[in-house]
Parts: C-alpha cells; structure tokens; sequence
C-alpha cells in the first residue's frame, strides 16, 4: 500500500494557506459538478474545504483522508454536516464500491503508483461513473516546493491520459486550467523560491488576476495551465 509522500507538517501549512484563495476553489469546485451524480466520494479530501462545497450539490458526500492528524481535524470539521460521511482511505487498495464519481484534486501528484492509485479509485465507481481529477501541470515547473510537500511528478495532459487509460478508464474530457497561475506559480516557487502560503500575493492574485483568466478560459482553452483536468468514465 503506497502512502503519499513529503512533510505532512509543510501539507498542512499550503493547505491551510490555499484555502484563502476563494474564487480558485470555487471555479475548481464548479468544473467537477455536472460529472459527481448522487452518491460521490473525494481522495485526499486534506481539511475539507472542496467537501463542504461539493456536499451542497448532491444528497451523500464522502470524504476521505489518508494522514491520521488531518483525519482527526477533517472529522472535526464536518461532524455537524449530516450528508458527509468520512473516512481514512490511503491508495492503491483493494476495496470496491458504489459510488456516482470519485474526485481527487492534487492528490495523484503525491503517489508513486498513480496508475494504481487510478484504479482503486475506478473500483470505488459504479460502471458509467466518472473519475474526476486536477494534478499540477508541467515537469519544468517542479520547485522546492513541490519536492517539500511531496509531489513525484508534474503531468502534461498526454501523460495524464495516459496513465488513466492505463488504469482502464476511457478519457471524456482533459484539459489545462488556469494559464497565469503557471507563470505566477513559477515565478514565486522556482524564480523566488517561495511557499504557495497564505499572503498579500496569493489575495491579490486570487481577487484581481484569477476572476479574469476563468472568465477567458471558458471561451478559449488555453495550451497550458497550472493544472491539468480530466473527467474519464468507467466502463462496463
């Protein structure tokens, strides 16, 4: 059983630093909600903050978790939320469900196995369900920080692909998202060598820059983004 790697400790402080930047979170949330269905689970829902978003589109939610600390935190957290079920889950493993979509955002990134990986999750949908995932973009853009919060690998959207049809899934949809924050990314974690935490730069970005760049990557799809998203199906 693979377990994800890097400083759990550093995970937590982008995490919790991430979760300032609203509007990204939002127009990520937004890209997976036509494909959950009624019954979705998340991998690696870290300390819930696309649960509680996604929970309020569907009847049952399941939240999952791998790291005990942020288990107990994500627990805490959601307790009052009756439709959300959570649970410990580490990748690959051998278990199977029911369930409409299993979505994963940046969390394949983290997994030496991830065509295994990618099957448990395929396991855990029920036949014509989808598979939702967002991984960061580009093996050139690997930095300190991607190395700090344990990231193995950056995709393209051919690798990505590939290794979900590798893990028997049929590929619907994959594209890049959000263009400027490749190059903002780069410029703050390689250039500058800065964490992506909580900030002046990632308020000014998520408030001014993001709303922007989502509203003229729905017209256009640009060739290259900071994340790669995918939808694929399930077959049988």
């Amino acid at each position: 059983m693979a377990e994800i790697t890097g400083d759990q400790r550093v995970q937590s402080e982008v995490l919790e630093g991430l979760a300032t930047a609203v509007n990204h979170r939002r127009w990520f949330v937004e890209l997976a909600v036509p494909h959950l269905g009624d019954n979705p689970i998340e991998i690696g829902s870290g300390l819930g903050d696309y649960a509680l978003e996604w929970a309020r589109h569907v009847p049952r939610f399941t939240a999952t978790e791998a790291d005990p600390d942020r288990l107990v935190q994500l627990k805490e957290r959601l307790a009052d939320e009756p439709t959300i079920e959570v649970q410990q889950m580490l990748l690959p493993h051998t278990g199977r469900g029911d369930h409409s979509a299993a979505v994963s955002y940046n969390v394949l990134e983290h997994i030496e196995d991830h065509v295994g990986a990618l099957r448990s999750m395929r396991d855990l949908v029920r036949p014509g369900g989808k598979v939702i995932i967002i991984v960061p973009a580009f093996q050139f853009a690997m930095s300190p920080a991607d190395i700090a919060t344990g990231h193995v690998r950056r995709y393209t959207k051919k690798t990505l692909a590939a290794a979900m049809t590798e893990a028997g899934l049929a590929v619907e949809t994959i594209h890049y998202a959000n263009a400027l924050g490749l190059i903002g990314y780069f410029m703050a974690t390689k250039v500058f060598r800065l964490m992506p935490k909580e900030g002046p730069m990632v308020k000014v970005y998520d408030t001014l820059v993001l709303p922007a760049t989502k509203a003229a990557e729905q017209r256009v799809r640009p060739p290259f983004g900071q994340s790669v998203f995918a939808v694929a199906r399930v077959p049988g």
